[in-house]
């Protein structure tokens, strides 16, 4: 994807709407905003123009990085308006603990609901899955119980195991079968990630499978970057200039619905045929943990079935919505990380040479990698690597948005209800008083000494954020992540094709809701000879 196109696009059109109703809104501005604030001690925030607010700011760049620019000018405690929207953005460890922390008092709910974005509430059929549903309403509780206690407990990311030691074989065939050309590294790892989710999900019987990443890519494209309709809620206007991405969204979603349909029909179709079964069978053929190594879909469906989850029904919309979650967190943010950590540890040969080295150690003399083989904490400085990517390189760098929606205050500043918040945990992760003066080195070392983990509770380290709204997936995440590095690091030795420099890899973002590389990673692959 394009670093600015997306983000160009909206700047014209938002020309169009200065130009048409700028004179309105002067008037308007005037008489409402400056009485509805007075006397509240905001937050911060650089100079802004009538109607755009401060998007001038973003023109042009990662929201990410122009976000961290200016928080180092403003303070980590920041209000923005892009378009009309007040918003919210922090960039300090503090600042994200006042937002994000778990606590039993009311005053943790006020940031835990999302903003009602247009193209994220089509996709997600009006807030049915877990990720952008209100934090209060009755399934979004259900759903997340269902999915920390069953659909991604650890027992049943263990019950996965088969499927990534054979994805990860998978993995090193397919570069092995490069014969000495240059590897796209980025499209291997993007491949394992996606068929590791599709096979835990659905399993191998999905006809669709192809169809539907192919419109789930179309899918985070068009959620990337700022609609119209969300920027300028109340204006006619930007509904009509932003109709034409929204029509796009739906029909992207009904292609989806469409093979989310077949494959819930399909299993349901197998499953009444397995219970059939199961029915004529003696009642000791069945094992035990034959729940634990069902797909994703069978269990959503097997509730679904059952009556639901604490009382609550689980509609079709609620399946298809929990998949999204499963399917666009699931393989975009690791597949991403993944080849962070590759191109990482091409930069830094001595530490791609201390990794290698464990890796080859622990599994030497093995003719292949299992998870078996690596568990219980036998790589830690690979974990090492890992954990120092996702600081240096957050999947997504700012995490999903959450709304304020009582009048609150943050580190002594009034944040006024109806306030988006962004947490910007790229600039956390490179803050130099969270993290020393080498911040923005990339040094797995640190973490010798620094006890993180991804419970979400050290808030200067959230790839997968803190709270309630917390990603339940995390830890499959890096499951998925640790065997495909090992890998790739047991069975080659890798080397910038042309005789390049490694030091001078291409280390630069792309434009989207998660930062990917810019450009894709490719690599020469030699065969280590045991």
């Amino acid at each position: 994807m394009a670093e600015t196109e997306p983000i160009q696009l909206v700047w014209y059109t938002l020309c169009a709407i200065l130009v048409a109703t700028i004179v309105v809104k002067l008037k308007l501005m005037k008489s409402s905003s400056t009485s509805a604030l007075h006397g509240l001690n905001l937050p911060p925030g650089p100079w802004s123009i009538p109607v755009l607010g401060h998007m001038q700011f973003l023109i042009g760049a990662l929201p990410h990085q122009a976000l961290r620019r200016l928080a180092q000018q403003h303070g980590p405690v920041m209000l923005l308006r892009l378009g009309h929207v007040p918003t919210l953005v922090l960039s300090s460890a503090e600042a994200a603990r006042a937002v994000m922390k778990a606590s039993p008092h009311a005053a943790a709910d006020a940031f835990a609901s999302r903003p009602v974005y247009a193209a994220a509430d089509i996709f997600t059929y009006g807030g049915e899955n877990i990720s952008f549903a209100r934090h209060d309403s009755r399934h979004w509780k259900a759903l997340r119980k269902l999915c920390t206690m069953e659909l991604l407990s650890p027992g049943r990311v263990r019950s996965f195991r088969p499927v990534r030691d054979q994805e990860a074989a998978r993995l090193v065939r397919s570069v092995a079968g490069a014969g000495g050309a240059a590897v796209n590294v980025s499209e291997r790892l993007k491949v394992m990630m996606n068929d590791v989710i599709m096979r835990v999900s659905v399993g191998d019987r999905c006809r669709q499978r192809a169809g539907y990443l192919e419109e789930l890519d179309r899918m985070l494209d068009l959620m990337s970057g700022f609609n119209l309709t969300d920027l300028f809620p109340a204006s006619r206007l930007a509904r009509v200039l932003g109709g034409g991405s929204l029509k796009a969204a739906w029909a992207v979603h009904q292609r989806m619905h469409g093979i989310m349909e077949d494959m819930i029909r399909d299993h349901k179709s197998a499953m009444d045929s397995e219970l059939e079964e199961l029915e004529a069978a003696p009642a000791s053929s069945a094992g035990n943990d034959a729940d634990e190594r069902e797909e994703i879909l069978t269990t959503l469906l097997r509730f679904q079935r059952d009556g639901g989850i604490g009382g609550i029904a689980i509609t079709n919309e609620n399946v298809a919505g929990v998949l999204f979650d499963v399917f666009s967190a699931g393989s975009e943010t690791t597949a991403t990380t993944a080849i962070w950590a590759m191109s990482e540890l091409m930069r830094s040969p001595r530490i791609m040479a201390v990794a290698q080295s464990e890796v080859r150690r622990v599994l030497h003399g093995k003719n292949a990698v299992t998870e078996a083989d690596i568990d219980s904490g036998r790589l830690p400085y690979l974990e090492m690597v890992i954990k120092e990517t996702f600081r240096l390189h957050p999947p997504v760098p700012l995490l999903l948005p959450r709304l304020c929606a009582v009048s609150s205050k943050v580190m002594g500043y009034d944040v006024p209800a109806g306030t988006t918040v962004f947490v910007n945990v790229s600039a956390i992760g490179k803050d130099e008083d969270s993290w020393t003066a080498d911040a923005g080195d990339f040094r797995p070392e640190r973490f010798e000494t620094e006890a993180v983990d991804y419970g979400g509770t050290d808030f200067r380290f959230l790839p997968g954020g803190a709270g309630r709204r917390m990603c339940p997936g995390m830890m499959f995440g890096v499951s998925n992540i640790i065997i495909a590095l090992a890998c790739l690091l047991y069975h080659f030795d890798w080397k910038v094709p042309g005789g390049e420099s490694p030091e001078k890899l291409d280390m630069a973002e792309s434009y989207g809701i998660t930062a990917r590389r810019k450009t894709e990673l490719l690599l020469e692959a030699t065969p280590f000879v045991r």
